[in-house]
């Protein structure tokens, strides 16, 4: 039911979970809670928690997945995401029931304890963070439920690069490619068959913003959609930013082998960012996603 918008080159940089936080950085985290509370902590700032875990703090995550969960006692479309960009400070890791410093971290001089995921602290084996001055800690926006939501790979996964990034040439990344369920059976068996025509000419359309591939096909509902997740190697990319660019639809003619038009340039009315890549060989499946119930 939830998944991330792109916040553009002024964001803060969305950590994979199982990375640990480096002293003094700042970054994207989530806390859950109620859509009452949530317009509470926009006004007012968050409150720290008397106690937990980790003792007293604000308690958010890195991991989208974990802060959907909260508040357990109410249903899903009752549920908001607050997203919110934190200065770490002083980090401490906390890794075992009964660490030294677990509820007493900030008496040591750390301002955030980290928990990092599958560590045996969290019954759901997800990352968790505990932020001792509410101070260090600014509202983004809030985040809404929706039906479409990507996993946590973990470490040996291609990288999940932000839409609003210029891809670098040679680079393998992750993408996604929206079809119908019988579609996306006969390209796991044969592969991808490249459109003869589009925006950008002939090629294989991609997107690397989930929400953009997550609308295709427009024609059908979204719970008989899939999301093809995928590995591509760009090759050489071309950045395709206007419409009549000389090289719309004449790219690969010019040794390119990859199109990409960045988000908010004008050629995709959602505003989304699209990729097309010439060779269906430089692209490997690697997954599905479903429209969660």
């Amino acid at each position: 039911m939830w998944a991330e918008d792109d916040l553009g080159p002024g964001g803060p940089p969305c950590l994979e979970s199982y990375r640990e936080p480096v002293d003094g950085n700042v970054y994207r985290m989530y806390h859950g809670t109620s859509r009452e509370a949530a317009e509470k902590i926009k006004l007012e700032g968050f409150r720290p928690s008397s106690n937990g875990m980790f003792g007293r703090g604000v308690y958010l995550s890195r991991d989208l997945k974990k802060a959907s969960r909260y508040p357990l006692h109410l249903h899903e479309n009752q549920r908001v995401i607050v997203r919110v960009k934190v200065n770490v400070g002083r980090v401490k890791k906390i890794d075992c029931q009964g660490h030294p410093l677990q509820k007493t971290w900030h008496d040591h001089g750390y301002d955030t304890a980290w928990c990092p995921p599958k560590c045996g602290m969290v019954p759901s084996g997800l990352e968790e963070d505990c932020v001792w001055d509410p101070r260090r800690i600014t509202v983004i926006d809030v985040i809404l439920p929706n039906m479409w939501a990507e996993d946590d790979l973990g470490p040996g996964a291609p990288p999940c690069l932000e839409s609003y990034r210029e891809p670098v040439d040679g680079n393998v990344y992750r993408m996604y490619h929206g079809t119908s369920r019988e579609a996306a059976a006969k390209i796991k068996r044969e592969g991808f068959r490249p459109s003869s025509d589009g925006m950008l000419g002939r090629g294989v359309y991609l997107s690397r913003d989930l929400k953009k591939a997550s609308r295709y096909p427009l024609e059908l509902p979204e719970n008989q959609r899939v999301v093809l997740r995928v590995k591509v190697n760009v090759g050489k990319v071309k950045r395709i930013d206007r419409q009549f660019h000389p090289l719309q639809k004449t790219w690969h003619d010019h040794g390119y082998d990859t199109a990409w038009c960045p988000p908010n340039c004008g050629m995709v009315p959602s505003g989304l960012e699209e990729d097309c890549v010439w060779d269906p060989r430089r692209i490997t499946i690697i997954g599905e996603i479903f429209p969660q119930q």
